[in-house]
């Protein structure tokens, strides 16, 4: 990839960056090399969180899966649940498993046929690919090894954190595997000899003694397993439970799915499907504990059993309201780990958190949150805002990673709790520092989506964030600059926060062009804040990365290029790189104009408004609804004044052609007077203020306000109307009607993407009225004549 320079074009919003220039160099590789750094990085923390994986596991063999006792020390289950002292039983519910039943239930499949007729060269084949695998990543000593031990902040096990909620309580262990649980290792002689037996007796093993032989070869540390599962002898075994998968009682599955995981058995090996199909046929057989201890089995696996959890499903639509609480807790973190669930089942789980809510701890709220937010489903407000307050009421022991997951679900609920995004602010700055940079990311990013501007949260991460900006990936990068340009905030180390993220960028194009979204999300969140970096803007507006941008990315990115290149057309004058084609600019503002009208003529308070105007400027002709800056995504009303400030009709879309000959230059209507309009915004009321008008005008307030629907600048041409008529406009205004969701929570500062907007329509000449929410939507509860005083002020004021 060619070398991109660093420049920037625009008004600089901050001098000091282009004084020093972005180019200057931070540790590590340049652009030429940066597939390197990224993909080594990447790769040091995988493997760390590979290695952590790969300890030596525990055994449970000859064990029932439920022989773990429930009345372990108080002092190891409650790890992790802070000094919160709330309800741990909940009624109703017995601690105790149900035995499963035992139903020889033999079936014959297509799967099984199909993997019997592999034969031992298949499983050797996978198991020499595995082991290899696994023996590259486990040298004692190595660098990377020891990496494990080290205090880094970015190391992240996607197994282990998010199960930390197991430790909770002693009912987990009945529906959960846990892999640290202590047993006696087998030396690789032990397991030599177990797999020697296995080929001499092979056509004599009862199903019992197969499952045995998994068990203890499970207890094999994981750095000799590569000795063991390549042979010959240990395809024979996995031959014989192919065999014989329809002859295991429900605990002999449970035991060598379990194995499998100790073994570290590939995700993706035929032979699971056969497992996979034989649990399906059990799932009606099996009680509520053993299908949520072998689904969090597949879960250890690595691999997706859709058929399974679908079956599953149908079974809990039928026992839902039996789920005790550890099993609905576990149940979420499934479902969020596999990413599905059908919705009316989430629905009655929502139920069931409700019923529980006065139990719940800190940490399994953090579970119930991510579980619904990665299975995309969402929670009532009602419910959010218990979870907030259960969280508010003893946050400062809830974990890093559970206030991560809280915060995702108030992003994807948008519930707006503002006692828990107070003591958010004043927890965080403090956190920030030791969380990872996706976690950090994750906060920022829900801050901007809830549109709260908390200064000592961004100030937080924008300092953390430069010295490990290379452990940002690509997503990382893009959501932080959205976040920033979203809430429309610069820190005070704003130059250094912006160098290291653009420099980043330039790092790791390679990425950027696997994941086109993320660049145009980094640039417009750089555009929102008045950042325009033309070497970046030049290559992706360049008509290769559009390319690549619409055949690649699952995202339908028009509308992002769109944006960005009518933001450089008024920003950068000076530009003359890349510019989209003038075909997509125009499907562009087809798609956003469409959405945006639909938009706005559904809203009463925006109609009224237009009519409103229409009638106080003399005519539809005199005001034009439509998007001045269609790239900016939002509408305008638009009204031009002449040198006398009075409206001219522009609009001749609007204009019947059989009434432009009757227009004539002659203004009517009626005069309203600064004191009239001072006594009608005070808003007297009663026969005073009738009285009041009477004696300004000598008229009845129904007559007035039935001359002030005659238009007020209402214009009449002699003849017909020719081009050379129209005036050039002296004052041209932009009229918006806003919304509370265009400003920052609960204040009057408006968001990037609307105050570029309305810097953009300063710098083509326009000046922005602005009917703001807090002043036009109680307004319209008066009068139709004290309405239009409102805007008669609004749009004659602001010309002047």
């Amino acid at each position: 990839m060619p070398k991109i320079s660093r420049q920037f074009c625009g008004t600089p919003p901050c001098p000091a960056l282009i004084k020093h220039p972005i180019n200057k160099k931070l540790p590590g590789p340049t652009c030429e090399d940066c597939v390197l750094p990224a993909r080594t990085l990447c790769t040091d923390v995988r493997m760390a969180a590979t290695l952590k994986l790969l300890k030596p596991l525990g055994c449970r063999a000859f064990c029932s899966p439920f022989a773990c006792s429930a009345t372990q020390s108080v002092a190891y289950w409650n790890v992790g649940g802070g000094t919160r002292r709330r309800g741990q039983d909940p009624p109703g519910h017995s601690s105790l498993c149900h035995p499963a039943k035992k139903v020889e239930n033999i079936h014959s499949t297509s799967s099984f046929q199909r993997i019997l007729a592999t034969g031992g060269a298949l499983l050797s084949l996978e198991f020499s690919r595995a082991s290899a695998s696994k023996a590259s990543t486990l040298k004692p000593g190595s660098p990377r090894a020891m990496k494990v031990d080290e205090e880094d902040v970015e190391v992240f096990d996607s197994f282990e954190d998010p199960r930390a909620f197991l430790q909770l309580r002693p009912e987990y262990q009945l529906h959960s595997y846990n892999r640290s649980e202590p047993c006696q290792p087998l030396s690789v002689s032990e397991g030599k000899l177990i797999l020697r037996r296995v080929t001499v007796y092979q056509d004599n093993l009862q199903p019992q003694i197969i499952a045995d032989c998994f068990c203890k070869l499970s207890a094999v540390p994981a750095e000799q397993l590569p000795v063991l599962l390549p042979s010959a002898s240990f395809s024979v075994l996995c031959e014989l439970s192919v065999k014989n998968v329809q002859l295991f009682d429900t605990p002999d599955l449970i035991s060598i799915l379990k194995a499998f995981v100790s073994l570290g058995i590939p995700h993706s090996h035929s032979m699971l499907d056969v497992y996979e199909a034989r649990f399906c046929h059990k799932v009606w057989d099996m009680s509520l504990d053993q299908l949520l201890l072998v689904a969090d089995l597949w879960r250890y696996l690595g691999r997706r059993v859709p058929r399974f959890l679908k079956i599953f499903f149908s079974y809990l639509n039928l026992h839902w309201k039996d789920l005790s609480l550890s099993q609905l807790i576990h149940l979420i973190y499934i479902i969020g780990e596999n990413r599905q669930a059908p919705q009316d089942l989430m629905q009655k789980l929502e139920s069931l958190i409700l019923k529980y809510i006065d139990y719940i701890m800190l940490e399994e709220a953090g579970t119930i949150c991510l579980g619904f937010f990665k299975s995309s489903s969402s929670l009532s407000e009602f419910v959010m805002r218990k979870i907030g307050d259960l969280v508010c009421a003893d946050m400062q022991h809830l974990s890093s990673y559970a206030l991560v997951n809280v915060l995702k679900m108030f992003r994807f609920t948008h519930v707006d709790h503002v006692n828990f995004m107070k003591q958010f602010g004043q927890i965080a700055p403090q956190r920030i520092p030791s969380l990872g940079v996706q976690g950090v990311m994750h906060l920022t990013l829900a801050c901007s989506a809830l549109r709260i501007l908390d200064e000592g949260v961004m100030n937080a991460v924008a300092a953390s964030l430069p010295p490990r900006v290379a452990y940002c990936r690509s997503k990382d990068i893009a959501k932080f600059l959205w976040s920033f340009g979203t809430l429309n905030y610069k820190p005070p180390n704003a130059e250094e926060f912006y160098s290291s993220l653009i420099n980043e960028i330039h790092r790791k194009m390679p990425e950027f062009n696997r994941f086109p979204e993320h660049l145009l999300t980094c640039l417009l969140g750089l555009a929102f804040s008045e950042y325009f970096p033309i070497e970046l803007i030049n290559f992706t507006l360049s008509p290769g990365f559009v390319r690549l941008a619409q055949e690649r990315s699952k995202f339908e990115l028009t509308k992002e290029l769109y944006t960005l290149d009518g933001s450089v057309g008024i920003e950068c004058p000076e530009y003359r790189g890349n510019r989209l084609s003038s075909h997509l600019q125009q499907e562009g503002s087809e798609i956003l104009w469409n959405s945006a009208r639909k938009d706005m003529i559904s809203k009463p308070e925006f109609l009224e408004a237009l009519f409103l105007l229409e009638t106080m400027l003399g005519g539809p002709q005199y005001i034009k609804h439509h998007m001045i800056l269609p790239h900016t995504r939002s509408s305008d009303l638009e009204v031009q004044l002449d040198v006398d400030l009075k409206p001219l009709p522009f609009n001749r879309e609007a204009t019947p052609t059989e009434d432009v000959a009757k227009l004539r230059f002659k203004h009517v209507g009626v005069s309203l007077t600064d004191d009239l309009m001072n006594q009608l915004l005070k808003g007297k009321s009663g026969r005073h203020f009738q009285g009041e008008i009477e004696s300004k005008t000598g008229q009845h307030p129904m007559e007035l306000e039935k001359k002030a629907a005659v238009p007020l600048g209402a214009m009449e041409v002699a003849g017909l109307c020719s081009p050379a008529c129209v005036q050039t406009p002296q004052v041209k205004l932009a009229i918006q009607l806003t919304n509370k969701n265009q400003y920052c929570y609960g204040s009057r500062d408006l968001l990037g993407l609307h105050n570029m907007k309305r810097r953009q329509l300063n710098r083509l000449g326009y000046r922005v009225v602005e009917l703001s929410h807090w002043e036009w939507l109680p307004l319209l509860k008066r009068t139709r004549l004290e309405k239009l005083a409102f805007l008669h002020e609004k749009v004659f004021t602001s010309a002047l």
